[in-house]
């Protein structure tokens, strides 16, 4: 359930020069349709997704119909892993601790885009229409979204061009290199699909496993004496959300997006930490981390942005009651 993966092989005097560029006018009619297709087609199909040097193949089965949305996602390789979602509850199945995570939809996919005002996109990335492509099967309208300052990933997009369906996308940095890829390699869009493929591969009722609900609730920032203040242009808040972790101890979770990217803000007492933790910054693939100790809590942003949006996004965080 991470955000979106995307990008382009070029080199750093093009990706600077591209920062003053003229968007294509229709490339915004292309945001549009990739986003409507990510919401209302069925589909079903085996996908690759990669971030630093870890590869990932998974397959998923996504039906929308009058009474919602449901999605299975199976994870092929390694240890085996299901995601199972119904409207906002999500169920994750982890066989090997026999245990079940149930959670709600908080964060963006790698083949689902956030991207309801398409406006605030073309203000923070040139826009531009590059040619028709094939990918599994499919003819596809390429797409390319290059930032305009160093707060964001770059962004190429590969979209079915009769459905408007994101087939394949890429992150690229400011030198131009691929940190995150996600592509199909087998895909059914629409028509008749069984759902007997989202039917969960493991039994939970014959004992033995663990239910652990995440307890997540919708709550306000700023009622809970917090402000998310000198946001990245383009920027906003999507989510924002309360956990309990046991022993009268809460963390708070706000997801913000650009459109594209989504980060995660974690705040947590230390109390939790066990330890005083220490602050700074640290990168796992295209994810960077950001850490910042404030009163007697733990600022965490976590996302697939560049390391100085994170730290921006997790130094605008700041206290307005304290305790």
């Amino acid at each position: 359930m991470r955000s979106v993966a995307v990008a382009l092989a070029a080199g750093a005097a093009l990706f600077a020069g591209a920062a003053h560029a003229q968007s294509d006018p229709e490339a915004p009619h292309w945001l549009q349709r990739i986003y409507s297709a990510s919401e209302h087609l069925s589909y079903t199909g085996v996908f690759v997704y990669q971030h630093g040097d870890r590869v990932e193949t998974s397959r998923i089965t996504r039906i929308v119909d009058p009474t919602g949305v449901r999605e299975r996602v199976e994870v092929l390789d390694g240890t085996p892993r299901e995601i199972i979602r119904v409207n906002d509850e999500v169920k994750c199945y982890l066989p090997g601790s026999m245990t079940v995570k149930v959670d709600r939809q908080t964060s963006l996919k790698p083949f689902r885009l956030r991207i309801e005002n398409v406006s605030s996109i073309a203000e923070q990335y040139s826009m531009r229409i590059a040619g028709i492509e094939r990918v599994a099967g499919h003819d596809c309208q390429v797409l390319v979204l290059e930032p305009k300052d160093n707060l964001r990933y770059g962004h190429k997009l590969w979209a079915d061009v009769s459905t408007g369906f994101l087939i394949r996308a890429k992150a690229f940095n400011e030198r131009g290199e691929t940190v995150e890829h996600f592509s199909f390699t087998q895909l059914q869009i629409g028509g008749r699909l069984d759902k007997e493929l989202l039917r969960p591969r493991f039994n939970t009722d014959g004992g033995g496993w663990r239910i652990e609900n995440q307890d997540a609730a919708e709550m306000s920032l700023a009622d809970h004496g917090w402000a998310l203040r000198s946001l990245p242009p383009g920027f906003s808040t999507v989510t924002e959300l309360k956990r309990d972790l046991g022993g009268g101890h809460e963390t708070t979770h706000v997801v913000v997006s650009d459109g594209l990217a989504a980060v995660s803000v974690f705040i947590e007492p230390l109390a939790v930490k066990g330890r005083s933790p220490r602050a700074g910054a640290s990168r796992q693939g295209a994810m960077n981390i950001y850490s910042r100790t404030l009163d007697r809590f733990v600022v965490t942003a976590v996302g697939e942005v560049p390391a100085e949006g994170v730290r921006r996004i997790a130094d605008g965080v700041e206290r307005l009651v304290p305790r």
